[in-house]
């Protein structure tokens, strides 16, 4: 009989450190993601992005990414039970698009902020200097990658555990292109949807206006996360 005892999941706890017990208890049940509110107004953005693109971008796109992550893990769920696998594929392919681009659009709202502050922390500056020479350097290179994102798709700022350094990557759609383990700290949507109604097919003007409302605050948070994350359980 185990030692531990066990909380609503059915995961035993008791003798795990803290952080872990908080990560079993708040485990999303599957099927029950929810689209998490804007954590400012809908016009709070302009004009760099309208009222009108964030409302859309927000209340149809991503409830649809949302929406969908749990169609397809109530049908995984729903095959392990009947042990019919005939759809794997799509449904895993489900899976993989709509829980990515979950993931990445609720790091796309924080990582935006009206009048936030215009340089990064001195953490995330530090990292920014060991992995690209200097702040221009980086600024330089996110934003082209972004813009030439083929498609729709991310340019991503990753910090990746395996080389203990920041990374900038693509991903096309929301998943493609990616690295394993690599994990996204500021992320800038390039979706047509993002920028249409605002800039048309001007995608580099976007950025460069998108750019001013980074919250640097928030990706410097993201990234000592990021690296509490990778620290022993001991």
């Amino acid at each position: 009989m185990s030692p531990f005892g066990r909380n609503n999941n059915g995961f035993t706890t008791r003798g795990l450190p803290e952080d872990v017990e908080t990560l079993l208890r708040d485990a999303v049940p599957i099927g029950g993601h929810v689209l998490p509110p804007l954590p400012y107004p809908y016009d709070a953005l302009e004009p760099v992005i309208s009222k009108e693109t964030l409302t859309l971008h927000h209340d149809k796109h991503h409830l649809g990414y949302v929406n969908n992550l749990n169609k397809a893990e109530k049908a995984l769920a729903a095959a392990r039970q009947a042990g019919d696998m005939a759809l794997i594929r799509f449904w895993e392919t489900e899976l993989a698009f709509h829980g990515s681009g979950h993931i990445l659009h609720c790091i796309y709202w924080t990582n935006m902020k009206p009048g936030g502050p215009e340089q990064p922390g001195p953490f995330l500056s530090r990292q920014i200097e060991l992995a690209f020479g200097d702040f221009d350097a980086f600024r330089n290179q996110f934003l082209a990658a972004s813009n030439a994102v083929q498609g729709s798709g991310w340019g991503i700022l990753a910090w990746n555990p395996a080389w203990g350094r920041l990374e900038i990557l693509q991903a096309e759609k929301h998943e493609n292109l990616t690295q394993w383990g690599a994990i996204p700290i500021l992320v800038a949507d390039v979706w047509e949807h993002a920028y249409y109604v605002d800039y048309r097919n001007e995608r580099r003007r976007y950025l460069d206006a998108w750019w001013t409302l980074v919250n640097w605050d928030d990706v410097e948070r993201r990234l000592l996360l990021a690296l509490h994350a990778q620290l022993p359980l001991t």
